[in-house]
Order: structure tokens, then C-alpha cells, then sequence
């Protein structure tokens, strides 16, 4: 996603103020983080938020230049920081409105992915999943239910080799 779009993204996230999460911006220094993750050390962020859903999850939500090429990403990370759940910046636009597009893809080494696949677009219907980019700060709850159903749905099928025996 462009800059000037994660910038808006940032402003959004910090005027929220409803209970149902709980929204931290992370301390930062020079637009960098330093001492959160090696994957996410040095690299150019606009923000980074701890987001938490009061008695259910939580995760880390960077808005981060990715790969360094100017093009930013909503990256959003477990909360004990071992991996990331979902790396979002493809942006699609369907009537006037802009989605932010994500694409289930697991890429474990255990030859089981098609596996995990299969039950992902069974249970949640696709594959892919387009989340309407909040134009407003009223519109930033839906968002925020958006993207946990995301990584809710995600570490569901992940696990569901572990579950069950597809031998």
C-alpha cells in the first residue's frame, strides 16, 4: 500500500477509543523498531500498535516498508513476536471502495498445506479475504473485527493438521 494510505491507517488506529479494543502505539525511534523482531528491526514504519481484545487475543499490528521498496504493509504479528499471521498490502477497489486483500497461503515444510488449504476455503468459504479500508475513525471497529477474524481464521487452520489425523 502507498505511504500517504498507511499514514491515514496510523491516524485512525490512534483516535479509536471504543472499549472493545485496545489500541497501544509502540515506541519507535527514527520510524524504526528496534528490539521487537528480527524480521521487523531497522525497517522504515510509520507506526506499530499492540491491539488487544479485552479477554480474548491480542497482536501487533505494524505499519511497516516490508521489503524497503516504499511500499507499506499492515503486518500483523503474533503476540509473543515468534511469526507474523497475516502480511497485508495488496489493495483492491470495487465501486468506489477500497479493500485491503489478503490470500490464505500457508507455507509450512510439513507436506501438509494442501490440507490446510482445502479446510481453510471449506470452513471460511475462500480463500482470499477483502477487508473494506476505513475512510473514517467510526469505521475502525469493524476493521479491527475484521482483521482478528482474519488471524482467528488463520491459526485455526494452521493448527488443524495438529487436531486432526489426515493420514
Amino acid at each position: 500500500m502507498e505511504k500517504k494510505l498507511a499514514h491515514h491507517l496510523s491516524i485512525y488506529l490512534e483516535q479509536y477509543k471504543e472499549p472493545t479494543y485496545e489500541v497501544s502505539k509502540l515506541p519507535t525511534l527514527n520510524n524504526t523498531l528496534s528490539q521487537f523482531h528480527q524480521w521487523a528491526n531497522g525497517k522504515p514504519v510509520i507506526a506499530a500498535y499492540d491491539v488487544a481484545k479485552p479477554g480474548e487475543e491480542s497482536y501487533y499490528f505494524l505499519l511497516i516498508d516490508w521489503h524497503r521498496n516504499n511500499n507499506y504493509y499492515l503486518v500483523i504479528y503474533a503476540h509473543d513476536k515468534s511469526t507474523t499471521i497475516a502480511e497485508l498490502n495488496k489493495i483492491i477497489e470495487e465501486n468506489g471502495v477500497n479493500f485491503l486483500s489478503w490470500k490464505y497461503n500457508p507455507l509450512k515444510r510439513d507436506g501438509k498445506n494442501d490440507i490446510r488449504k482445502s479446510y481453510y476455503k471449506h470452513t471460511f468459504g475462500t480463500t482470499t479475504m477483502n477487508i473494506p479500508l476505513p475512510t473514517l475513525t467510526v469505521e475502525i471497529e469493524g476493521f479491527l473485527t475484521q482483521l482478528f477474524k482474519l488471524c482467528h481464521n488463520r491459526v485455526r487452520a494452521d493448527k488443524i493438521v495438529d487436531i486432526y489425523d489426515f493420514q
